[in-house]
Parts: C-alpha cells; structure tokens; sequence
C-alpha cells in the first residue's frame, strides 16, 4: 500500500491561505489545520489547558485557555514562549499523527502550518505549497480585519519570513492575486500533478 503524498500548506498573513485550504477540502482533500489543533487543545477541557495552568498561572479559564493573558505571559520573552511550545508541540504531533493514521488511505494529505518556515516545519513533508498575492492585495486584506492597525501590521510581518522568500523556498506557488476562480483552478492542477503525476 502506497503511503499518502504528504503537502506542506503555508503563506504569510493575509494571503488566502485559508481560502486555498477550504478549496483543497471542498475537493476532497484531507487538511490538518495546525492552528485548529492547537485551539481545541487550549480549549475547554483542552490536553493543554492543565499543563499551561501550571506554567503560566490565572492564565486560564472555564472557556480553556485566556489568550489574551498568555499572550501577556510570554510576550517578549523568549524562554516563556519556549516553554509554552514545549507544551503545545508534541499535543499537536499527536494529533497530526492520529490524523495520519485516519486518513492513511487518502493519496493526498495536507498540512496547513501558518508558520512552516518559520518553525523548521518541513519536517516529514513531501513537498511545500506557497500560497501568495501582491503586497498592496496583502495589505488590504489584512487592514480590513477587525482590529488590525498598521503598527500591528508591520509587527506580524516582521516576524514572519519574507513573502519572497518563502516563495523561492516553495515547491509550488498558489497565486491568489487573481480571481477566485482562476486560484481555483490552480489548486485543481496541483491536485491533478502530485496524484496524477506523468509517467
């Protein structure tokens, strides 16, 4: 039995990469969202909610994890934040490894992890998708988020891997710089070549 072709999805803020990740599941693609895992085990009842109580106190809640009080705790420090990923990480293996193993019979799986290549995420993928669109289109989407600010802007891209880069590192790049159709379309080709590859 031939193991599933395993897709590393990522792109930086703004660039539709959950619009790329909902069309990979609308055409029947399994996606493990690395930031859903990570909710639901900071969620009520969550495997991660104990553990973060004891290394980060009053930072949790009936409702799980307060995020704006663990933002606070590990803002800026680099040994708390550490310390936080050693909770949460090998969580998140877990379920991505119980994810596999559910989906062991798909040819194509795909792993949306925002900060890939930020975190050395590569690891155990076959390949890495880029999902990516013009800085000014970028721009525009995330300053239309509720809440977002120019300073915040320029926080969160300073903090993650420049978009050229990662698209020069990407095994494929997705442009969602064009209509939602033509992306579409290029999610349904890369499907196409990686299950269907020439012989």
């Amino acid at each position: 039995m031939s193991k599933p072709y395993i897709l590393g999805l990522t792109g930086s803020i703004g660039m539709g990469k959950s619009a790329v990740a909902a069309m990979l599941r609308g055409l029947g693609v399994p996606v493990f969202d690395a930031d859903a895992a990570v909710h639901q085990l900071q969620g009520p009842g969550g495997a991660c909610v104990k553990p973060i109580e004891r290394a980060f106190p009053g930072t949790t809640g009936p409702q799980g994890i307060d995020r704006q009080k663990l933002g606070a705790a590990v803002f800026g420090n680099p040994e708390a934040l550490k310390l936080l990923e050693r909770i949460v990480h090998p969580e998140v293996a877990d379920l991505r490894r119980t994810f596999l193993a559910d989906h062991a019979e798909a040819p194509l799986i795909v792993f949306d992890i925002p900060l890939l290549f930020e975190k050395a995420g590569e690891h155990g993928l076959d390949a890495v998708v880029v999902v990516s669109a013009p800085p000014e289109m970028q721009r525009q989407r995330v300053l239309a988020r509720p809440g977002m600010t120019e300073v915040k802007f320029a926080q969160i891209l300073a903090l993650q891997v420049p978009d050229a880069d990662k698209r020069a590192r990407a095994d494929y790049v997705i442009d969602t710089g064009v209509s939602l159709a033509e992306t579409r379309h290029a999610v349904q080709q890369l499907i196409h070549a990686i299950i269907n590859p020439q012989k």
